[in-house]
C-alpha cells in the first residue's frame, strides 16, 4: 500500500516541481553580470590593452573603483599601502590580477535577494572566494591554466544563491512558509545545475564552463579536468582554512585524489598548505 503523503510533503513536492520546471524553462532568475567586471575580463585577454585601458574602464564606476583601489592596497597585494591610482594598481599587479579584483568586488552575496538567509549566503560567498584563492595556487602548482582555476573556483557554486533566491520567489508567489530545512534541500539538489546555468548566462570562457563540473565527470587526461579538479582542491583546501566543522585535516588533504591527478607530490602540497596565511590575508583584502 503506497504511503499517503502529508499535506506538508505534497507542498515540498509541488514547489520542487515548480523549481525543476523553472530551471528546465530558464526561468530562474539570474542578476546581470555587471557589465565593468565582464569588460574587465575581457580586457585583461586582449594582448593589445593597456594599464591606462583598464584604469579607464573600472574608473567609470567610482564605486568598484574606490573597492578596487582599497582591496590593490591591502597588505595581501601591497604591503606597503603606496599605491595612488589605478593605473599605477594596474601597472603593478597586471591586468589579470586587477580584473579578478574587479570582478570579485562587483559579485557578492549582495547580488542576489534571499531574505532571511543573507548571512548564509554570505558566508557561501567568502567560501567561494577562498576556494578561487586556493584553486589559483593549486593550478599554479599543477602547470594549468590559473585564470581559469580562479573564475572557475569563484562561480563553482554561484549556483546556490541563485537557487535560494528562485526557491523564495517561488513559495511567496504561492503563499508558502518553508523550513530551512527545505530551503537547503532544494540547494543542494539543483546548485549544480543552475551554476552550468548562471555561468552559461554570464558568457564565462568555454574553459570555465566545462571546469565547473566534478572533475570526476571529465576526461581526465584533459586541461579543464585538471581545472576542475584545481577548485574541488580549493575547495577542500578553503573549508579546511576556514574551520568550519570538516574532517579534513593536513594528512586528509594531502591524499586528495584531485592532487593526484594534477601529479602533485607531498612536497608540492606541503608547499601549498603552508600559503595558509596569505591566502587568509587576499580573503581578508576582499573584506575591505
Amino acid at each position: 500500500m503506497e504511503k499517503e503523503l502529508s499535506v506538508e510533503d505534497t507542498a515540498k513536492d509541488s514547489l520542487e516541481q515548480s523549481l525543476k520546471q523553472a530551471i528546465f524553462e530558464g526561468f530562474v532568475e539570474v542578476p546581470m553580470l555587471p557589465q565593468v567586471a565582464s569588460q574587465a575580463l575581457t580586457l585583461a585577454h586582449d594582448p593589445e590593452a593597456s594599464a591606462a585601458q583598464m584604469a579607464e574602464l573600472i574608473e567609470r564606476d567610482q564605486s568598484l573603483a574606490g573597492h578596487v583601489m582599497r582591496i590593490a592596497n591591502s597588505v595581501a597585494y601591497t604591503p606597503l599601502a603606496n599605491l595612488v591610482s589605478l593605473q599605477q594598481a594596474v601597472a603593478r599587479l597586471g591586468m589579470i590580477v586587477i580584473s579578478e579584483i574587479a570582478l570579485t568586488a562587483a559579485l557578492g552575496a549582495k547580488l542576489f535577494n534571499t531574505p532571511g538567509f543573507e548571512d548564509y549566503v554570505e558566508f557561501n560567498w567568502q567560501h567561494a572566494l577562498a576556494t578561487s584563492l586556493w584553486a589559483k595556487e593549486i593550478a599554479n602548482e599543477g602547470g594549468v591554466n590559473s585564470e581559469a582555476a580562479f573564475l572557475a573556483g569563484l562561480l563553482h557554486s554561484i549556483g546556490r544563491p541563485a537557487v535560494l533566491q528562485t526557491v523564495l520567489e517561488l513559495a511567496r508567489q504561492e503563499g508558502r512558509t518553508l523550513t530551512p530545512e527545505t530551503v537547503y534541500r532544494l540547494e543542494n539538489k539543483y546548485s549544480q545545475q543552475v551554476t552550468e546555468l548562471v555561468v552559461t548566462r554570464w558568457g564565462m570562457p568555454a574553459q570555465v564552463r566545462e571546469s565547473i563540473q566534478p572533475y570526476e565527470q571529465l576526461d581526465a587526461n584533459s586541461e579543464s579536468a585538471k581545472i576542475a579538479a584545481s577548485v574541488h582542491a580549493g575547495a577542500r583546501f578553503a573549508t579546511y582554512m576556514l574551520d568550519i566543522g570538516a574532517e579534513d585535516d593536513k594528512e586528509t588533504l594531502m591524499d586528495l585524489s584531485a592532487l593526484e591527478l594534477l601529479g602533485l607530490n607531498e612536497s608540492q602540497i606541503a608547499q601549498l598548505l603552508d600559503k595558509e596565511d596569505i591566502i587568509q590575508q587576499r580573503l581578508n583584502g576582499f573584506s575591505v
